[in-house]
């Protein structure tokens, strides 16, 4: 089997959709395939880029083309320039956890996210709490500070249980009630991230602008991450999976 086509019927495999990370994981358990390179997943890449029958979505996200239809209907594939209607609230919500799930995931870090998001399903496969490796927040601190960071979007946690970064991810919410959770938890040598679309950068620095977010603004406390960086990053991580030794 040549590799487009491993490629190929590994997105049949996966629904039809999937994240380069997803064909990256399942293509390799095709044995009638050989990868012969040093760097399999920069080859999946280029495929999924330049192959008749497969579709890109959204940087890292690729599709068959048979199911181009189907995601312009559900809200998923806008077309580039035109007039279509506006992407699928929920799936961009729940996609951009299951990104930043996955990220910890290859960082080797342990991800959380809150109970109300658990069945939520990142594209056609596992749902975010199972993707997620914490069930629940370990008891790193004050249990009333450990409630207030219980409804974050996603939380990474390092290797001695403490919170490596809080994620926002915000969508259509107001921005103000993210930056309100990140001041009460200020104390915490941890990132605080604001998660979205860069149209609504102007928005986040107006909102940070405030005089009760003071002391986050005046040491950086909070930092901004459109949807195209967030997207940039995972495909750099997935890559990075071909090395033994990342400076």
């Amino acid at each position: 089997m040549k590799q487009y086509e491993a490629v190929i019927a590994t997105i049949e495999q996966l629904g039809g959709l999937a994240t380069i990370g997803q064909i990256c994981q399942e293509v390799f358990k095709i044995k009638e395939c050989e990868w012969k390179t040093k760097t399999p997943r920069a080859s999946i890449r280029r495929i999924v880029r330049h192959t008749p029958g497969i579709m890109v979505v959204r940087r890292g996200l690729y599709a068959l083309e048979s199911m181009k239809k189907q995601l312009t209907e559900d809200g998923i594939f806008v077309e580039p320039e035109t007039s279509q209607p506006a992407p699928n609230k929920e799936f961009n919500h729940t996609y951009y956890q299951g990104l930043l799930v996955s990220i910890a995931q290859l960082k080797g870090l342990d991800s959380y996210v809150p109970p109300q998001d658990k069945n939520k399903h990142f594209l056609n496969g596992s749902t975010l709490g199972e993707m997620a490796s914490l069930d629940h927040l370990p008891l790193y601190t004050y249990q009333e500070l450990v409630h207030r960071s219980s409804s974050i979007d996603t939380i990474w946690m390092n290797q001695r249980h403490m919170p490596h970064s809080f994620f926002e991810v915000e969508h259509t919410t107001d921005i103000q009630n993210s930056l309100g959770k990140f001041a009460d938890l200020q104390d915490f040598s941890a990132r605080m991230v604001i998660v979205a679309d860069n149209h609504r950068r102007a928005e986040y620095e107006h909102k940070l602008a405030y005089r009760m977010f003071d002391e986050l603004r005046e040491v950086g406390r909070v930092n901004f991450l459109s949807y195209d960086d967030l997207e940039k990053q995972y495909v750099h991580e997935v890559e990075q999976q071909d090395y033994s030794f990342v400076l």
